[in-house]
This record gives C-alpha cells, structure tokens and sequence, in this order.
C-alpha cells in the first residue's frame, strides 16, 4: 500500500524530474523529459523503500543513496562521449547525477532542499546557456592554435 506522504514524494519526484527533463527536451538533449523524469522518480521510489525497510532497525538508510550515486554514475558516463579531441555530455551527465540527487532528496523528505536544487539547475541550465556560447565564441576568435595552454 501506498502511504500519502510516499505519494506526495513520488509525485514530487516526477513533477522535479520532469522540469528539468523538460529543459533538456527542449533544448534537443539525449537524455531529454523520459529519462531524467524516471531517474528522479527512481531515485525517490529506492530511497522511500529503503527508509521503510529500515523503520525501526538500526539498518542504515544512507546505504541505498551511496548505491543510487554508483548506479547513476554509470549513466551519466555513458552520456559522455569524446571525439575529434573534445568532450560532449558533461552537462548531460552532471545533470542526471543531479536529477538522481533531487529524487533521493524527495524520497527522504526533503522536500525545500529539492525544490531549491529544482530552481537553482534551471536557472543554471536556461541562464547559463547563453553566456557559455558567448564565451564559447569569443574564445574561438582569441585563442592561438600554437598555445600552451590549450589542449590538443
């Protein structure tokens, strides 16, 4: 049976989730709304499972978040991919780690600390956006091939 305060952090969990998800989709990301929306929620539903099969044993609760980062960690690797000398998906992948982070704050019932991370990842992922590609250009019409200070 589901308890309402297990749904109030599953629904939660979707409705974060899905926000950042929905950034993502829109700006043609890989991991768009689908993914990041069921990493939030899965997060949450292992995180309330573990805090209820632990209720009332000395079980350690934390355990099952240390897991979710491993696990999540494969993920976000996997969206990393290198060619031509660069790196692609760095974003993509800090993002599902954090995304997991949010779903496991739901699922513990820290509802302020996931809403705040919610709205402080949008605004770094909307506002941000646009002052990486400023820098991004400006950077290519500064920058020396023969300078030590870049990588090949």
């Amino acid at each position: 049976m589901v308890w309402p305060d297990d749904l109030i952090c599953i629904l939660l969990a979707t409705v974060l989730g899905g926000g950042i998800g929905l950034e993502r989709e829109l700006s043609g990301k890989a991991a768009g709304l689908r993914t990041n929306l069921l990493i939030c929620l899965g997060a949450a539903v292992f995180t309330i499972i573990s805090r209820r099969m632990a209720a009332g044993t000395q079980d350690s609760v934390t355990r099952i978040a240390a897991q979710i980062v491993t696990g999540v960690g494969f993920l976000g690797a996997g969206a990393i991919i290198q060619d031509r000398g660069g790196v692609h998906g760095m974003t993509t992948a800090a993002t599902i780690w954090l995304v997991a982070s949010i779903g496991t704050a739901c699922g513990a019932r820290f509802y302020q600390l996931a809403v705040i991370s919610t709205l402080i990842a949008v605004i770094v992922l909307v506002g941000l956006r646009k002052l990486s590609k400023h820098i991004d250009r400006h950077g290519e019409k500064h920058s020396r091939p023969n300078d030590p200070g870049q990588q090949d």
